[in-house]
């Protein structure tokens, strides 16, 4: 008896520890750049669904002011996953050896970002902009890759700056402080319905990025190399959080309710920017033009090889 007594309070502790050991790894800790955009809500969304949970985890989520600050919160392991990081700063990064890997593709084509003035400027367009400042949000974001291209598209002698997030831009260009700055619906449509601001490009303007992928989750190396299983189930549950988006009305109840806006408006952003196919997550959509366009656009000083590529990207099968 004192054996078998013995042998379960063993079993016990062991079961427990185990236990303990797998609640330790559901946690997990994303930056997000752009709190509010359609495209970088689904980890929220998919939260406060009860989505996640159901998967078994608990989602530390920290904004940022864009894909350059997640970048290196990834690099720096200070969070586990970055969600909506610029293609081209994450091909930057892994060419000089940062620990990320590429877990998923996040946005594809970039209709969803635009570049605006105050209403009353004399800019009509991008070649208006000579000698003016033109924002993105941070270095090795999206808006500094498609700024970059604009640059070199058009033949710029615009003065690309980082200004943050939308809401820093908007009072930048209304104060004067800038003279271009940027947007992503939801943001700024009641300025445009105002007339307000106007819009002089859109991201798909930049030949570079248009119908390309411009935006990917990615995953701290150490982290994914350790916690796969997770990664794999967080992924599991992003994919059907995006299906829930797309398909059932209580989505846009729930990213209404966060942000404090109208379902309209929430249905806006969703139908008129964001096509279901523009947030698949399986696919990087133009990666050969993208790993050349990176060389010209001077992210990276050659093109990344097939072996280099196979190692970045590790997006978990469904």
């Amino acid at each position: 008896m004192r054996i078998t007594s013995t042998a379960i309070a063993l079993a016990v502790v062991m079961l427990l520890g185990a236990t303990a050991g797998a609640s330790a790894q559901d946690k997990v800790k994303l930056a997000i750049g752009q709190r509010g955009n359609w495209d970088t809500s689904v980890s929220e969304i998919g939260q406060r669904a009860g989505i996640f949970k159901k998967h078994g985890l608990e989602l530390d989520i920290v904004y940022t002011q864009g894909a350059g600050e997640t970048q290196q919160a990834v690099i720096s392991g200070s969070v586990d996953l970055g969600i909506a990081a610029g293609v081209m700063g994450v091909l930057s990064a892994f060419s000089k050896g940062a620990p990320v890997r590429i877990i998923s593709a996040e946005t594809t084509g970039a209709n969803d970002l635009y570049w605006y003035v105050k209403e009353d400027s004399p800019i009509k367009s991008l070649k208006d902009t000579a000698d003016k400042t033109l924002a993105y949000s941070t270095n090795g974001s999206s808006t500094h890759g498609i700024v970059t291209a604009f640059m070199k598209q058009y033949d710029l002698k615009a003065k690309p700056t980082a200004v943050g997030g939308p809401a820093a831009n908007l009072t930048a260009v209304m104060s004067g402080q800038i003279d271009v700055g940027w947007a992503a619906p939801p943001f700024g449509l009641d300025q445009l319905d105002k007339k307000e601001i106007r819009i002089i490009a859109t991201g798909n303007d930049a030949a570079a990025f248009k119908g390309q992928t411009v935006r990917l989750n990615i995953a701290n190396a150490n982290f994914l190399k350790d916690h796969k299983a997770v990664v794999d189930r967080y992924m599991k549950a992003y994919r059907e959080t995006v299906d829930f988006m797309y398909n059932d009305p209580k989505a846009l109840k729930i990213y209404s309710e966060w942000l404090n806006i109208s379902e309209a408006k929430a249905k806006r952003t969703r139908d008129d920017f964001f096509p279901r196919s523009s947030v698949e997550p399986d696919k990087i959509t133009g990666l050969d033009t993208i790993v050349k366009d990176a060389v010209t656009l001077k992210f990276t000083a050659n093109e990344l090889t097939k072996a280099q590529l196979d190692d970045l990207i590790q997006i978990p099968p469904r």
